[in-house]
């Protein structure tokens, strides 16, 4: 048993009551400019519907969703390929045959074979990490233009054989005679013939990502109706916005051989009762995170037109945001594997010079209902902050009418490699409909990282 597990937090207040608990904060009009530096703009961002793995992509390969995001932000924009300094993918679990997926679907969109591309991994924050590669390459002066995005297929993942067999076949490959071949095929089992089958789960520690939330949550006292709460607010607010015509970074995608997608096929409200007849999905018989209050495996990408702001302007762009400071966190992976908004968060504020009164729009990453109001409480907590961060006060907690209005990875999905990229422009796009100035971008990964970016809506 950890200390974390006997910290005194207060009980969150219920669902219903969040949102009174906040006025709506009246909006700074200073910019975060800063001498010498160059802006960097979003112009636009686009996305493939976000689709359950297993569903209507389930017979493609990840450049091939990765072609249909860079296709999809080229009709979006009109911007020439030829304009495009670099592109930069994020992904997760890899195809071996298109293990540097950015290049072979810039490839595939038509982009110049003159034009690099590289392609990076963060688990759930890849994307984050393509986009801000993208601003330092620009913001360096390097690039003017970059196209930064992030996919992920889950639905064919590579399962190996298990290392003895490979072994076995390797051995066999080198074997320069008859002799040398049966004597290695004499030492096969059949247990040689049992796959290794990948998991969601801690290298470090082995642990599922899924039994680490549940841990989270019993140590923060998240019940299982908090939980469920959230979730149902996720997915009763994405459906909301799809139906309101808000997803506007959503792109129709015709998959080959089949219909044409238009929309991401997750969002799922329920109701509280159905939800609690489910049993608990890693922790048994006692645990609380369930199908229900999960994200999904899901299949997606997505892609952002990233450019130095005179540049824009001078192309007749109308961006739709700035991006500003940025935070990546660290921490144990093991009891706080999850937490990353919540150490990333009071950073990135304080380099803005910013506080949490400043941010109109709240876009965190929904990994797990009991990892967004883990985070929650942690943020509301001096306690944790003294004791964990080493602050002398705590952060705050997020006002809830300003956060994930238009869903968030519980319902709309969350293709692992691409989520940052929705995340910036969920983040941009709720900005210039609600009239705020400054979004918060923030993510937990694997490994016990996080990141949070400021996002500043563009004067209209």
């Amino acid at each position: 048993m950890t200390t974390i597990l006997t910290c005194p937090f207060k009980k969150l207040p219920t669902t219903s009551k969040w949102a009174l608990r906040f006025a709506v904060q009246t909006k700074t009009k200073k910019t975060l400019a800063k001498p010498n530096i160059r802006n960097v703009v979003v112009v636009d961002g686009v996305r493939t519907p976000f689709l359950l793995s297993g569903t209507s992509y389930k017979d493609l390969m990840p450049h091939d969703l990765a072609r249909a995001a860079l296709t999809g932000l080229l009709h979006r924009t009109s911007v020439p390929k030829e304009v495009v300094d670099y592109i930069i993918f994020g992904t997760v679990i890899q195809e071996v045959k298109t293990s540097n997926v950015a290049r072979e679907a810039a490839l595939g969109a038509g982009f110049s074979d003159k034009t690099p591309a590289h392609t990076v991994t963060m688990a759930c924050i890849s994307a984050n990490q393509a986009m801000t590669t993208g601003v330092g390459l620009i913001a360096s002066g390097q690039c003017d233009v970059i196209v930064a995005g992030g996919v992920e297929l889950m639905s064919d993942i590579p399962i190996r054989h298990s290392r003895k067999m490979r072994k076995l076949m390797l051995d066999l490959n080198k074997a320069k005679s008859m002799g040398q071949r049966l004597s290695l095929i004499s030492k096969f089992r059949l247990n040689f013939l049992a796959p290794e089958l990948p998991a969601v789960a801690e290298f470090s520690t082995s642990e599922t990502m899924g039994h680490s939330a549940d841990r989270l949550a019993a140590a923060f006292a998240v019940s299982r109706l908090e939980q469920d709460e959230y979730a149902l607010r996720s997915h009763s607010l994405a459906k909301k916005a799809q139906d309101e015509g808000l997803l506007s970074d959503v792109v129709p995608f015709r998959v080959p051989g089949k219909d044409t997608v238009t929309k991401d096929n997750g969002i799922r409200p329920s109701s509280l009762e159905q939800m609690a007849k489910l049993k608990p999905a890693f922790i048994k018989p006692y645990g609380t995170v369930t199908a229900a209050n999960s994200s999904f495996l899901t299949d997606g990408a997505s892609a952002m037109l990233i450019m130095a702001e005179e540049k824009a302007l001078a192309m007749g762009y109308k961006p739709k945001a700035y991006l500003r400071d940025f935070m990546y966190v660290s921490q144990d992976p093991k009891d706080q594997l999850l937490l990353g908004p919540t150490y990333a968060t009071p950073k990135v504020l304080e380099k803005a010079g910013l506080t949490m009164n400043d941010i109109d729009a709240f876009e965190f990453h929904e990994a797990f209902s009991g990892q967004i109001l883990a985070n929650f409480k942690a943020m509301d907590s001096d306690w944790f902050a003294e004791n964990y961060m080493g602050r002398k006060t705590k952060v705050g907690l997020p006002p809830l009418e300003k956060f994930n209005n238009w869903g968030g990875s519980l319902s709309l999905g969350h293709p692992f490699g691409a989520t940052g990229c929705r995340l910036v422009m969920a983040a941009a796009n709720r900005l210039r409909k609600e009239g705020g100035q400054y979004g918060l971008v923030a993510a937990c990964a694997a490994g016990g990282q996080g990141h949070a970016m400021i996002v500043e809506a563009y004067p209209k």
